[in-house]
């Protein structure tokens, strides 16, 4: 869990760069294209320039003594979109869930500390991952991350095992 608050972290600190779009807009297809009524929630988005964060990202990760593991999957980044919402609700996240499912994410894994379900779901071609979508979730307040990039089932696999570890 320390890792991905960490990922998250610094993602979040490199969104009041000036060469990050930030909008109120949602950024995740699903938000975007769905009719869904999403009732007073707000939407908070940030397209994040990769060139720019793994840098920053690796850094903060050595810093806080983060396993190597996570430090490469960081390096097989091509794209990093985050949104989170405010005043999100149970029904929403299970549309949400539905989306992916139809899109064949297949579930890798379900984290719950703290009160706190960090869900991550992946899209394979062959042997390749080409797109994570990560979920966090506390009570009404969500956070969606879409990373796209060129992984392996073993890259994904030892950084949740190095978080769930911790």
């Amino acid at each position: 869990m320390k890792t991905l608050k960490n990922i998250f972290l610094g993602i979040l600190t490199l969104l009041t760069l000036q060469s990050c779009i930030v909008s109120g807009k949602p950024n995740m297809d699903f938000f975007k294209q769905s009719g869904y009524d999403f009732k007073g929630a707000t939407f908070a988005s940030f397209n994040v320039p990769v060139f720019m964060a793994k840098p920053f990202i690796k850094k903060a990760l050595r810093e806080d003594g983060e396993s190597e593991e996570v430090i490469a999957l960081v390096k097989k980044v091509s794209k990093i979109k985050v949104m989170t919402v405010d005043n999100g609700s149970k029904e929403m996240l299970n549309e949400y869930s539905r989306y992916l499912n139809d899109n064949n994410f297949e579930e890798w894994a379900t984290i719950k500390h703290n009160g706190e379900n960090v869900n991550v779901r992946v899209k394979q071609n062959g042997e390749t991952i080409k797109n994570m979508m990560i979920t966090v979730n506390s009570d009404k307040e969500l956070v969606f991350v879409d990373v796209k990039g060129s992984f392996t089932a073993d890259d994904i696999s030892n950084v949740i095992n190095a978080a769930t570890d911790k």
